[in-house]
């Protein structure tokens, strides 16, 4: 039963979520309004899920210091893996609709293989997170979903500019999309079979969410102009308030 809870939380903040994407897809003005106001509501979750959930957790499954540590830790690692790798994040291209450049394969691919790590670093955390609590894990694994549907937005908008056929984008979104399915299950067994402690996994991934959080979306709503920038604070903030209210409520019902 443990793994089956796994999987659908997975699936949630995976599968479930590009299915969102997609459905977005459609019509270009729902799509824009999705990446413009889904995007620092994605950001708010991530924030609320380390603060609130990951972080927490890691604190006491070890102890403060070693926790802080990690959670540098991982956020330094990301920020190095974006200096020197360019395509791991790509949410500077989530906020024009329209991406330029035509047809270039090699882009193509470098924003597959980015995406497909990062959903399987959140597949990490997910599996991670329920070792440790199922509030811990259903709060990660809605965070990450909140995060993932306007970026799968933005993921089919510039593989569909990069020139890749829709059809394609979708398969190659699913399987991608299943990098975090994978990772969850595999930490989750690998944990349940050997008994390690997940802590440093949990701050390694809170200082990711933060990174992303802080680093690519943070910056971009202070460059809005006032009203927009003020909307998607808001939402930002409406992000924090409803993972942490759900990390409450699982908190309180198990």
């Amino acid at each position: 039963m443990d793994y089956l809870v796994v999987l659908f939380w997975a699936l949630v903040g995976s599968v479930f979520s590009l299915i969102g994407g997609l459905a977005l897809l459609s019509n270009k003005k729902v799509r824009t309004i999705a990446i413009r106001y889904g995007l620092p509501f994605g950001a708010g979750a991530l924030l609320a899920a380390a603060f609130l959930g990951v972080l927490p957790e890691a604190i006491e499954e070890s102890d403060v210091h070693e926790a802080v540590i990690y959670a540098l830790g991982g956020f330094l690692a990301f920020f190095v893996l974006e200096r020197t790798l360019g395509w791991f994040h790509h949410h500077e291209h989530h906020h024009h609709d329209e991406v330029h450049g035509g047809k270039n394969t090699t882009h193509q691919w470098l924003v597959v293989i980015g995406d497909t790590l990062h959903n399987a670093i959140d597949g990490v955390a997910l599996g991670a997170a329920f070792l440790v609590s199922p509030a811990a894990g259903i709060g990660t694994a809605l965070a990450v979903a909140a995060h993932e549907i306007p970026q799968e937005i933005g993921d089919f908008s510039i593989l569909l500019g990069k020139g890749m056929k829709p059809i394609r984008v979708i398969w190659v979104n699913i399987v991608s999309a299943l990098a975090t399915v994978v990772a969850a299950l595999a930490t989750f067994a690998l944990g349940d079979a050997s008994g390690f402690n997940p802590a440093p996994l949990l701050a390694i991934a809170g200082g990711f969410f933060i990174y992303i959080a802080a680093s690519d979306i943070i910056p971009d709503i202070h460059e809005k102009p006032r009203r927009e920038g003020n909307v998607q604070a808001l939402m930002l903030l409406v992000g924090v308030a409803v993972i942490a209210w759900v990390i409450s409520l699982t908190a309180h019902a198990h």
